[in-house]
């Protein structure tokens, strides 16, 4: 048979435009690729408007595949819906983008109309603002956020709660998909001051203080001058400790919780009864590499310790070091375990679970421990966290017990401004209270005292210093155990600190007052590596400080993203040759 070649239109390059109002939609499609084909099989004009049809849906997905709503999302959503709806059966097998796909518009994640977006107005003057992530699984979203939402409002009956969303890709995907629209952070938080509300309790269902948490609290901060009162409660699994042997009892509880669920379902009373049939469960977790990673071998620590030497933690994203897929199976198999039972370790059984963990692509973890060859079988069960009743009671107990915590304030306004993370006060307190070196540790490396007892002034050299300030989150990276460098030179003093996140833009040597003034000297930052104990790396901001003396408060100020300049009393102590 005689070949020829053709072009064949890629998606590799995909423009869309939306004209609101009127749904009109432009796609231009270039990057074409030399294919060999039958000339029988060459593709008709007819063959080429059902790829193009099906491509100009794909552009209209991946232009709402982002993280970030604009005043076209609305019209956006609508069109990238009724272009999907126009399209043959056989048209929509033929979408494929960046991130579109034809499961998109067309897998069946339950009904949307059966989940509550809690997004009404005239609420009152009280609300508990819940923030997940979220999820496009419909199902999931309605039994697992929507039964932390519900357990929350029983618990409270005279506060109104309302849902927010940190994905602005998933609310997009529910709104195309569903018409389900759902208010993300701002446009919640917008809502209740319109609302008139007064005191605010924001409820994360997020698993730790981690990325999400962050930039969640950096929003929420924008926004306590709005608010008579507005209180942060825990997320699910409190406080992350300063190590992988840090537990406490949330962790303790949630590792109590999801074993008793997913035991049960297995048909035992508790997973230690699966160990006599070669049984391990594997809890799969998202995974980060944000410095509270290591909450995950914290709830490896917390499984042994509760004896559950069957219980292996894992996640997604193989973050911390040693919860990939790999090293699970190789945990596993070492143990002598021939069976796996899989469950996500995530508040959603979302698209991590039904895709990373239980799809059938050969990537997904169901498949790579059946392709290992070293296990008899691999169950799925695909329920996530919120859904398990004693899970929801815990969430409504970290509401009351944010009633009983001090609200934020200006200060505190500031500090998650500038903090670049999630740690919590008390968290911070405990580190500081690790890294204290006290007076009769620490080397003393002054010059003898005078006869008055004044001390005179340290020879050139580098020291380490201790740098203490007047704030629980700006403060030395707790990777650095409080200390700075300091460096002195012709009797001029000056401290180089890493701080705990990137978010202070500029710092100044005295008042805030005079910062702001034409012609002020402004330290800028410089880009800093960390190593934390657990081996995991960041970046963060430093700043070459003056030292005009030692053990001696002194003034600086610090600017963040919102603009503002803030007052600080900071003091350089115990240096160190």
């Amino acid at each position: 048979m005689k070949k020829k070649l053709v072009n064949a239109v890629l998606l590799a390059a995909v423009s869309a435009t939306v004209m609101a109002g009127c749904g009109t939609v432009n796609v231009n499609i270039n990057n074409t690729e030399e294919v060999e084909t039958n000339e029988e099989e060459d593709l008709e004009g007819e063959d080429m408007s059902d790829l193009d049809a099906a491509n100009n849906v794909a552009g209209l997905i991946d232009a709402i595949y982002v993280q970030e709503r604009t005043e076209d999302t609305d019209a956006q959503c609508k069109a990238a819906k009724e272009a999907w709806d126009a399209l043959t059966d056989e048209q929509k097998e033929l979408v494929e983008g960046e991130f579109a796909d034809p499961d998109y518009f067309g897998r069946d994640t339950g009904d949307a109309s059966l989940d509550d977006p809690l997004n009404a107005d005239d609420i009152g003057e009280n609300e508990i603002l819940v923030i997940s992530f979220g999820t496009s699984f419909n199902d999931s979203r309605t039994n697992d956020i929507g039964g932390i939402e519900k357990a929350i409002a029983k618990a409270n009956p005279d506060w109104s709660v309302r849902r927010a969303l940190t994905s602005q890709i998933i609310i997009n995907h529910v709104q195309a998909r569903d018409d389900e629209k759902i208010d993300n952070v701002t446009q919640a938080l917008d809502r209740a001051v319109a609302n008139g509300v007064k005191n605010l309790v924001i409820q994360p269902t997020h698993l730790m203080h981690g990325a999400e948490y962050d930039e969640m609290m950096e929003t929420v901060s924008g926004y306590v001058s709005d608010f008579e009162s507005v209180k942060v409660a825990e997320p699910l699994l409190g406080e992350v400790g300063t190590d992988a042997t840090v537990i406490n009892e949330d962790k303790e509880r949630v590792a109590n919780l999801v074993t008793e669920e997913a035991a049960g379902i297995a048909g035992y009373d508790d997973v230690k009864a699966a160990v006599e049939e070669g049984i391990a469960f594997v809890f799969l977790g998202h995974g980060t590499s944000h410095t509270a990673s290591i909450t995950y071998d914290q709830m490896q620590t917390q499984m042994s310790e509760l004896g559950y030497d069957n219980v292996f933690i894992g996640t997604v994203e193989g973050e911390p070091e040693g919860t990939d897929c790999e090293a699970i199976i190789d945990k596993v198999s070492e143990s002598g375990y021939k069976k796996i039972i899989l469950r996500p370790l995530m508040v959603v059984a979302g698209d991590h679970a039904n895709n990373d963990m239980a799809g059938e692509d050969e990537d997904s973890w169901k498949s790579m421990m059946e392709a290992s060859g070293k296990f008899e079988s691999i169950e799925c069960q695909i329920e996530g966290l919120g859904r398990i009743e004693g899970i929801e009671e815990l969430y409504a107990e970290h509401v009351a017990a944010a009633f009983e915590t001090e609200p934020l304030t200006a200060s505190a306004e500031e500090e998650a401004e500038v903090s670049g993370n999630g740690v919590s006060d008390n968290e911070v307190k405990d580190a500081d209270a690790e890294s204290e070196v006290s007076e009769n540790e620490a080397a003393d490396v002054k010059e003898d005292e005078n006869e008055t007892g004044k001390e005179t002034e340290l020879k050139d050299g580098t020291y380490e210093a201790k740098f203490d300030t007047d704030s629980s989150m700006f403060h030395v990276n707790e990777a650095l155990n409080g200390m700075g460098t300091l460096t002195v030179k012709d009797g001029e003093m000056v401290i180089h600190v890493s701080l705990a996140g990137d978010g202070i833009k500029n710092l100044y040597a005295g008042l805030a007052e005079d910062a702001a003034k034409e012609g002020a000297e402004l330290l800028s930052p410089t880009e800093d590596e960390v190593t934390y104990e657990d081996g995991t790396k960041e970046i963060v901001c430093g700043f070459d400080i003056p030292v005009p003396a030692l053990d001696t408060e002194f003034d600086v100020a610090i600017i963040g993203k919102k603009g503002v300049w803030y007052d600080h009393k900071v003091s350089v102590a115990s240096p160190e040759k």
